[in-house]
């Protein structure tokens, strides 16, 4: 199997650049304004409003080894975050990564800072810099050639105040970075999604099979990811890997900040000398609440704090409202029958709807992810290597849109900041070789918006940074 190859990216970006500065189309960059997002569905009673006030202080929890430094405890003892909070921040809480370029809130990488938080004695990675996207990594390979795949977090304790004795070291990423073994992700945004998570899977197949006809005349395919566990499609992270928000919110924990829970139990690199806490580090308070909170003793603030972290995590992102598009304007409307047109729509589907749903007003919604939730060949220039579930090493699951608006950074690597150049890495460019022979479904959709003219490329760029 062939690697991810850093030079035949650079290529293809500058290749880009080149294409898109010759033609005079321009990204609008990040709209301006407010977020338009992170707060909860707007339909909820007063007890499910509270129950997602309640979360999302949770989510904004800091956590330290101990518990000793800030106050959430089970951090490590290697990790790439040290709260949900600093990674999905853009353009509110619970969105996707934040950064300098931000309208709504200009902040440098976060990663940076926390290499030396509380004593710690790590090096920052060279592809984590103040000004770039918050980012895992993962290895494509094992040393004996077989795959890996799993991420390699950024960080260890070492050195901290409240990891005394602690000696594990960093991976050499400087050493796989040579070899061509690393790839990254960037975090993906959090909201609208229990209206995602209770799409059913009927209304899912449906969705792919009315666009199979149209779909086949641009070369495109399109399967799910499924549960191994009972076949139902998964459909949360970039490969659709994880089949509910809990099972999202628990990986992560475990994953990005190390944190053991009910779901992921065992501590990840619990090398001697690096464990403080029994595990699961999170879980149900099944003793007793909190009886310093001024919510103790209600419905609401009992059952919030009694549930573990991961549960109050699951629940911030199931009850948040979707991203509020920008109104409409001549252009923005232009745009979305072009995108329409031009076969974009197919794969980003601009509608589906929820069954019936035990949250007020969640039920039998119409909603506009601009998603078929689907994984799709992206071919050899977005390939990362990977195979996770039924996803293989080209197949991406097809990005929502919504909220594309107040994006900074795109692709699964966050390689680029300029929408425009993330739409035309979407081609392969001719170049189909080194992972099955399998070219990008996206070419003919690629070829078709080349072929606009740049007034109307213009209008679907308008259009996007405007969802």
């Amino acid at each position: 199997m062939g690697k991810w190859n850093a030079g035949s990216v650079a290529l293809l970006i500058s290749v880009s650049l080149i294409s898109t500065a010759a033609r005079g189309q321009q990204d609008p960059g990040p709209r301006p304004g407010s977020a338009g997002a992170g707060g909860p569905y707007p339909t909820l009673n007063s007890n499910e409003q509270n129950f997602f006030g309640q979360a999302f202080l949770r989510f904004l929890e800091v956590d330290s080894v101990t518990g000793t430094i800030e106050p959430g405890n089970g951090l490590g003892p290697a990790f790439n975050g040290n709260s949900c909070a600093m990674c999905h921040a853009q353009p509110a809480v619970g969105g996707s990564g934040p950064g300098l370029g931000s309208p709504q809130n200009s902040v440098p990488n976060p990663q940076v800072a926390l290499a030396t938080l509380d004593g710690a004695t790590n090096t920052v990675p060279s592809f984590i810099s103040a000004s770039g996207p918050v980012r895992e990594a993962r290895f494509i390979q094992n040393p004996n050639g077989s795959l890996d795949g799993g991420v390699h977090d950024l960080y260890t304790i070492a050195g901290r105040t409240d990891a005394p004795g602690c000696t594990l070291e960093q991976p050499n990423f400087a050493q796989q970075l040579a070899a061509g073994n690393v790839i990254f992700r960037i975090p993906t945004p959090l909201f609208g999604l229990g209206l995602v998570e209770n799409t059913p899977d009927a209304t899912l197949q449906a969705n792919l099979a009315a666009t199979q006809s149209a779909r086949a005349r641009l070369g495109i395919g399109g399967s799910f990811n499924t549960s191994g566990n009972d076949g139902t499609i998964t459909r949360f992270g970039w490969k659709a890997q994880n089949k509910s928000l809990l099972m999202f919110s628990g990986e992560a924990y475990n994953v990005e900040i190390g944190v053991s829970n009910e779901l992921f139990p065992n501590e990840r690199s619990a090398v001697p000398g690096c464990v403080f806490n029994a595990t699961p580090e999170d879980s149900s308070n099944i003793l007793n609440g909190n009886p310093q909170s001024p919510n103790y003793g209600t419905t609401i603030g009992t059952v919030s704090e009694m549930s573990s972290d991961i549960v109050n995590f699951a629940a911030f992102s199931r009850l948040s409202a979707p991203p509020t598009p920008a109104p409409p304007t001549q252009s923005t409307q232009n745009g979305s029958g072009l995108f329409n047109s031009i076969g974009c729509a197919l794969c980003h589907s601009p509608s589906l709807t929820t069954a019936a749903s035990v949250f007020t007003g969640m039920g039998g919604v119409t909603y506009q992810p601009y998603s078929d939730f689907a994984l799709h060949h992206m071919g050899s220039g977005l390939a990362d290597g990977i195979n996770q579930g039924a996803a293989g090493p080209d197949q991406f699951r097809t990005a929502p849109l919504w909220g594309v608006g107040q994006r900074l950074f795109f692709l699964h690597d966050g390689r680029t900041s300029n929408l425009l150049q993330a739409i035309e890495d979407h081609a392969d460019r001719g170049n189909c070789r080194g992972w099955g022979q399998t070219c990008s479904e996206a070419d003919g959709v690629i070829q078709n918006f080349k072929a606009l003219s740049a007034s109307q490329i213009q209008d679907i760029l308008n259009f996007l940074r405007s969802l």
